[in-house]
């Protein structure tokens, strides 16, 4: 029985793990991540700049409602300052005057999104819907 075990010596070198399998199976299960991902693609709002090289002809009689919101959300109606329950009334009145012309707002970057919406909300409530949000830089 000891010459069964006498030719039995410990291996010099160490055993080591073989890793190609488990990296391509690593690189398989990336490929099949990627090829079955979803892209989606999120909504946003739709910028129509004008060309800078266009000069922007307007006429006076479709002049447009220009309201201003100052950085303490003061609102301005033709360089006069309106309280925020009589926007409503003043765009009425400039709108039966020019049915035509938009309402153009002009928010300071400091005024609040709230002052900025009331004033959309009261343009909608005054039935002008052609609305637009002008940026002052």
């Amino acid at each position: 029985m000891r010459r069964l075990f006498a030719n039995v010596t410990p291996q010099d070198e160490e055993d080591e793990i073989n890793l190609t399998p488990m990296l391509d199976v690593v690189f398989i299960m990336l490929i099949f991540f990627i090829v079955t991902a979803s892209f989606v693609k999120e909504k946003g709002i739709d910028v129509n700049r004008p060309d800078n090289d266009e000069t922007v002809v307007v006429d006076p009689d479709k002049a447009n409602i220009l309201i201003k919101i100052d950085e303490t959300d003061r609102i301005w109606i033709d360089a006069r300052q309106v309280d925020e329950r009589a926007v409503r009334a003043n765009i009425e009145r400039l709108h039966a005057e020019n049915p035509e012309g938009a309402v153009i707002v002009l928010p300071d970057p400091e005024s609040t999104t709230e002052a900025l919406i009331g004033v959309m909300d009261s343009s909608r409530q005054a039935n002008v819907y052609n609305i637009s949000i002008a940026s002052g830089n």
